[in-house]
């Protein structure tokens, strides 16, 4: 692996012991928009400033603190917070086994390679393809740089991928939420709108392949940039242009006066490309022959789905 390791011990479960190096699964490929002074195009950097006062503090004189609800705070010194930072044991310490399907996605984090070494590839195998064979995932529990953190250990293809997970009082309850009722039938869905929702999402179905889908904000960005260090136009501001009746945003207000015709007609091949304001919006090419689509300026939690079956919803619970 090209890669550098950044961490180094081993997966234990029972008396098992694997030893694993820890790959970053990522790659930030975010634009870097630096801030500049308009006047003289120069650099501005962050200061430590004194929100009450505005003036800029020296390091010396920042201490940390946690604040209290009646707005005060208690001081910690750095011995104090060491004292506390779990020990590093190296070690991917498995808790247990479950169902791969168990795990919602939205507790899913940052992902990781992890790659057997000092001769651990005959275990690391035997590991891998019993938690295929099964269909479970390891939960677990992994200090990386200081930190703790509740992690899931996935098997995908020839490897093993640790994704660290978010923790339970992370995860806010959606109980406040306006959302339909559970069961097509208290959700007031006829039996013929959902076999037509079922057949169209068959004829839309296919592999997951990410190669297929690009971000085309940052593409037209840098598109832009390009065509302004072409032209000589290195200080000049960004105007963006009017938006078009194409490229109008649809509205919130839109609505579905006739689900079971929509359907028909999405059935029928009437669906929109990736850019109509239709509230179908699919492929926009015959199968096989399916265009990039462009996905939304927006993160998202860097999931790893351990199967090809969807993760039930986060189950309710009492909001931290």
């Amino acid at each position: 692996m090209a890669t550098r390791a950044i961490w180094k011990g081993s997966i234990s479960f029972g008396l098992v012991h694997i030893p694993v190096a820890l790959h970053s699964a990522t790659v930030n490929t975010d634009l870097d928009f630096d801030w500049l002074d308009k006047r003289t195009m120069d650099l501005v950097g962050y200061r430590r400033i004194n929100k009450k006062t505005g003036e800029e503090i020296e390091a010396e004189n920042i201490i940390k603190g946690i604040a209290c609800a009646d707005g005060r705070y208690v001081v910690l010194t750095d011995e104090e917070i060491k004292v506390a930072y779990p020990k590093a044991a190296q070690t991917i310490a498995i808790d247990s086994f479950v169902p791969n399907a168990q795990i919602p996605f939205v507790y899913l984090e940052r992902p990781y390679y992890l790659e057997p070494i000092n001769k651990g590839e005959k275990v690391y195998a035997l590991l891998r393809d019993a938690l295929l064979k099964s269909q479970r995932v390891g939960v677990a529990r992994v200090v990386i740089q200081n930190k703790q953190h509740l992690a899931v250990l996935v098997p995908s293809g020839p490897g093993l991928i640790l994704n660290l997970l978010r923790w339970g009082d992370e995860i806010r309850s959606w109980e406040d939420l306006d959302l339909p009722p559970e069961g097509p039938k208290a959700a007031g869905v006829s039996d013929q709108e959902l076999t037509m929702a079922r057949l169209l999402i068959d004829d839309m179905s296919g592999r997951w392949d990410p190669h297929e889908f690009t971000d085309s904000f940052k593409r037209d960005i840098l598109a832009l940039v390009e065509r302004k260090v072409q032209a000589g136009q290195l200080p000049s501001m960004l105007q963006p242009d009017a938006a078009t009746p194409d490229t109008a945003p649809i509205p919130f207000g839109a609505q579905i006066l006739n689900l079971t015709d929509l359907l028909q007609r999405s059935l029928r091949g009437g669906r929109a490309t990736p850019h109509s304001s239709s509230p179908a919006a699919g492929i926009d090419s015959p199968k096989g022959k399916r265009k990039a689509r462009a996905l939304p300026n927006k993160k998202s939690p860097d999931a790893v789905e351990p199967d090809d079956r969807a993760h039930p919803a986060p189950v309710k619970r009492q909001t931290a």
